[in-house]
């Protein structure tokens, strides 16, 4: 096991080396640059060429790959060109609040689509199941930004019931220990805090975990209805077992590994692909900043987060195969 994680660590190094230069490449090929963006009206050709000279940006590609891998490999990501602060440390600044949204949203998913598939498979070819079919193809297909908008007037604005932006109210005095708003909260001895955090995750959990929630359902439905068709299902059965337990031991665990990779998959693309939530909801995580960034060109933020959530997402599906092994005995990783 030791030795599988090992050579999957260092299969990460080219496959970063190549989305480097990928990701170097492209944000070059974005119209304007980031000094057009920063003077805005203010652009002469003489200020841009003080800029593009003041971050390197006049020299050649080449030269700037180089610098740039350099400071990768010391994990630094240089210094914003808009929001003038050092990009490793917005960037790990940021990243809980991402990681708070994205298990919440990820909890929702989980939490409903297993069993929502499940039974969805146990009543096969009823209005259940056609039910369960039809709300799943639904939750894939509407956009995460106008769910998380009519959310937003329902909850919000009509029932009164849920905040509509931010992580905490504006009002709300939190001390900050690990950027984890339920965490910090639940160190301070807080509930008030702990509530008030809750309430601010409800919705963006809600818009951004109902295309993982149908996929994982959507899984489960197809994952459950093979199992049960085997024959040790069967023999269970007829051997007397209760029910209960023909399903929590013999089917649902048996349904589990197409389940856990779709989970796994999902995870990472949670934690890499939330930027329209949290844009709609201003909720202030890694993809806020990112989608400001590509907006103002930040070349560095764009490059660095970027990075930061391609070894996220290598890191999610490693745990995912490791976790193959105590799933499913079977199964032995060399």
């Amino acid at each position: 096991m030791i030795r599988f994680v090992v050579r999957r660590l260092l299969l990460l190094i080219p496959i970063l080396f190549g989305l480097s230069i990928l990701l170097f490449i492209w944000v070059r090929a974005l119209p304007g640059g980031p000094a057009t963006a920063l003077l805005g009206e203010r652009a002469t050709p003489e200020r841009i060429a003080q800029i593009n000279k003041a971050y390197g940006f006049d020299k050649p590609m080449i030269t700037q790959y180089l610098t740039y891998m350099k400071r990768v490999t010391r994990f630094d990501f240089g210094q914003s060109i808009t929001l003038r602060k050092d990009v490793t440390a917005e960037l790990v600044r940021r990243f809980p609040a991402t990681i708070e949204l994205s298990m919440a949203a990820m909890l929702f998913a989980v939490g409903v689509g297993i069993p929502l598939g499940f039974m969805a498979a146990k009543r096969e070819r009823t209005w259940f199941d056609y039910g369960a079919v039809t709300a799943s193809l639904i939750g894939v297909s509407i956009p995460v930004f106008f769910l998380g908008q009519i959310l937003k007037w329902v909850f919000a604005l009509k029932l009164n019931w849920l905040p509509t932006i931010g992580r905490l109210a504006p009002t709300r005095e939190l001390v900050h220990h690990t950027n984890f708003n339920v965490v910090d909260s639940l160190l301070a001895i807080d509930g008030g805090a702990l509530w008030d955090a809750i309430k601010h995750l409800i919705l963006p959990g809600i818009a951004l975990g109902t295309i993982p929630l149908a996929i994982i359902a959507r899984i489960t439905r197809a994952s459950v209805l093979e199992v049960l068709n085997d024959d040790y299902v069967r023999t269970a059965r007829a051997k007397g077992l209760r029910t209960s337990t023909v399903n929590r031991v013999h089917v649902l665990r048996n349904s589990m590994l197409p389940i856990v990779t779709v989970i796994g998959l999902q995870t990472g693309l949670l934690l890499s692909g939330a930027v329209l939530t949290e844009t709609v909801f201003a909720w202030g995580g890694m993809g806020q900043l990112i989608a400001g960034a590509v907006l103002d060109k930040d070349y560095p933020v764009i490059q660095g987060g970027v990075m930061f959530l391609a070894i996220v997402f290598v890191l999610v599906n490693l745990v995912v195969d490791v976790l193959y092994a105590f799933i499913d005995p079977r199964i032995r990783v060399s």
